[in-house]
């Protein structure tokens, strides 16, 4: 094997595995900050002797023995060994000079345990909203500093800092690595869910740059989401999540045109869409209703994307159940954008009209003052009613207040359109 070869191995193979194998170290030295470090030695190690040795057949568990093997060492260096194992449970020794023998031992851990501790530690709230996003796509992604960095248009050395930052305050708060229990169980879950579904929306309509879509976030926070499900398979929110992110994402192809300008949904070419995604996400739709729990704002969401997946044109879309579903997500979720899009659907069912009366009753709401899709959705409204110079203003205001470069476009468009 060449050193090429051996690398991309390595490379491929860390980003399957790396989120088990910082989970699997995280327990044991209960930091995990050190358990990415640890990790990484593993990784230099395999660098260094796949090359040699070639590819070992089952690659993640040599890596998580190699990893945990140093961390027992860093802990037999410390006074503290005894006190370890008497927390841990168990004998942690691993016995014999082959990193093979122990791949059975290894495979039997409680790998799941291991991730979802791993999960609600990278999400918590001692972490600020961008902490925990970055730690997240560095500890469950396995992705490298500086693809963090382009996915949001960052310095590098910007998030490098994040990410150092945030493994100091999770040590420095003395964050356990556990999962939470009882009511903790579902407030720390709604921060998982958050963070998952911010990388998402970044993926699926960029806040800035000249790319309407980032396809890899959007990949990336649908891994986690399936990630999460087969860890939490009876949280309707989990289930609720995914489907959203897989009916979302089902539109991917109709919603770029040939030049990479935007495509908004009524526009969309419906046979473009993702069947197979389609299904996913509405058979996820139906195990979360099952589970007879009340909705919460990702079930709801993703019932709001079964209606347009279930319309074949856009003449079938049910509007007035979409509304409804939007009246009952603001009652779960009070917010002015869910408002918003209320609004939407109003016009949608009941005419401009209705709708331009929706819209103006959040004119003067604060969190919107800097809202591009406010003036975007009003403007819309005004075009539809004929009364083209208000449009005109309000599709200008909207360009000036977006920071991605193809909606300005698309928004300048539309204003030299009425």
């Amino acid at each position: 094997m060449t050193v090429t070869d051996a690398h991309g191995a390595v490379d491929a193979v860390w980003r399957i595995e790396s989120a088990r194998i910082i989970a699997g170290v995280a327990r044991i030295v209960r930091d995990v900050g050190l358990a990415e470090e640890l990790a990484q030695d593993a990784l230099v190690a395999a660098l260094e002797q796949w090359p040699q040795s070639g590819v070992p057949n089952n690659p993640g568990a040599w890596l998580m023995a190699i990893a945990k093997r140093r961390a027992i060492d860093l802990i037999r260096r410390k006074d503290t060994y005894q006190r370890k194992l008497a927390e841990m449970g168990h004998e942690l020794e691993i016995d014999g000079d082959s990193v093979e023998d122990d791949v059975e031992a290894i495979l039997e851990d409680h790998i799941e345990d291991d991730l979802l501790r791993l999960v609600f530690t990278a999400c918590h709230p001692v972490l600020t909203m961008d902490a925990r996003v970055t730690l997240t796509l560095k500890l469950l992604g396995g992705l490298k500093t500086d693809e963090i960095a382009r996915a949001f248009l960052a310095p590098e050395p910007t998030i490098a800092q994040r990410i150092v930052r945030a493994k100091r305050n999770l040590a420095k708060a003395e964050v356990q690595f556990e999962v939470p229990s009882g009511p903790d169980l579902l407030d720390r879950l709604s921060s998982v869910l958050e963070v998952v579904y911010l990388i998402y929306n970044e993926g699926y309509s960029a806040t800035a740059g000249d790319d309407w879509m980032r396809p890899a976030l959007c990949n990336e926070a649908m891994r986690l989401g399936r990630l999460i499900a087969e860890l939490m398979p009876t949280e309707p929110e989990v289930l609720g999540l995914l489907a959203l992110m897989e009916l979302q994402s089902s539109r991917a192809g109709a919603r770029i045109g040939p030049d990479g300008e935007p495509v908004l949904l009524l526009d969309q070419d419906r046979r473009r869409w993702d069947r197979l995604l389609i299904r996913r996400g509405l058979e996820g739709i139906d195990r979360a209703w099952a589970l007879e729990k009340p909705p919460g704002p990702y079930l709801l969401q993703s019932a709001i994307a079964a209606c347009h997946a279930r319309a074949a044109d856009p003449e079938d879309t049910d509007w007035a159940r979409i509304a409804g579903l939007y009246a009952v997500l603001a009652q779960v979720t009070p917010s002015p954008v869910v408002e918003l899009n209320q609004a939407v659907a109003i016009s949608m069912a009941f005419g401009p009209e209705r709708g331009l009366e929706a819209v103006d009753a959040l004119a003067d709401d604060p969190s919107l003052k800097d809202y591009h899709l406010l003036p975007s959705v009003r403007g819309d409204l005004l075009f539809k009613l004929g009364r083209l110079a208000e449009a005109r203003e309000e599709f200008e205001k909207a360009a000036a207040l977006t920071r991605n470069e193809r909606e300005r476009k698309l928004l300048l468009e539309r204003a030299a359109a009425c």
